[in-house]
């Protein structure tokens, strides 16, 4: 019984973790309203298997050049047993609203570091069409050189993987699907796509079906975090959330 449930820890570790900004508009338009309803939780995506999510260091909106923390207004809620988050964002003018959240890094056991993904959406309001390949300062970060909204499924998607405001050369990407859909993968090993970026930090990936896909590229930070009296390395994930939809 004790190797059955070892066995099962590290296939449960071994799917990809991603933090998520959500939302439920991700092109706003005159006839929805002007309010933002934003999701945020740890999870594996395609599995929708949650994990318990700590109030998060820091998240907010880029706007304008610069970033409105909004923190203190987030709410907590339980989803399968497990801590969420979410807040609500009342858009007053046109323009591209890029969500983000900054979580309080998670240590995982099983690889013996900590997981801090920094993570963003990117919203139009009102047709502005300007700023959504915008870098807004994250130490981690993808910037869409395709526009990350308004994407049909089956669309290619390329952007560039920043570290420090520079190219992250060579950064692996891992991309999944937040399967709401119940769609089930051949086997394990195409849950989680899994690509590199070029020397420029420059990646394509298509998107095969309708909804929201995740992209968190990895990057060992140069950062440690001390627990238990040891320090330990951070996994440092940019990661960014778009969503695909068909022609009607």
């Amino acid at each position: 019984m004790k190797v059955l449930l070892l066995i099962l820890f590290f296939i449960s570790s071994a799917f990809a973790h991603f933090q998520t900004v959500i939302v439920d508009k991700s092109v706003l338009k005159q006839e929805n309203g002007n309010e933002i309803n934003i999701v945020y939780e740890f999870t594996h995506p395609f599995e929708q298997e949650l994990m318990n999510m700590a109030k998060p260091q820091d998240a907010g909106v880029f706007i304008d050049g610069k970033k409105i923390s909004f923190l203190s207004s987030l709410k907590s809620a339980k989803k399968s047993s497990q801590n969420v988050w979410s807040a609500k964002y009342i858009v007053k003018e046109p323009g591209v609203y890029q969500f983000y959240v900054d979580p309080v890094p998670y240590f995982e056991p099983a690889e013996n570091k900590f997981i801090r993904h920094q993570t963003k959406t990117i919203v139009d309001a009102f047709g502005s069409g300007e700023g959504w390949d915008e870098p807004i300062g994250l130490k981690a970060e993808i910037v869409p050189l395709s526009r990350p909204y308004s994407l049909y499924t089956g669309n290619i998607f390329s952007a560039q993987v920043l570290y420090k405001g520079k190219p992250a050369a060579n950064a692996e990407i891992e991309i999944e699907f937040y399967n709401v859909k119940d769609l089930k993968a051949p086997n394990d090993m195409y849950i989680t796509q899994v690509i590199k970026a070029d020397q420029n930090g420059v990646f394509h990936a298509a998107l095969p079906f309708e909804g929201w896909w995740g992209f968190a590229a990895l990057i060992d930070d140069d950062e440690s975090i001390k627990k238990d009296g040891k320090e330990y390395p951070v996994e440092l994930g940019a990661v960014l959330w778009l969503k695909t939809e068909s022609v009607k």
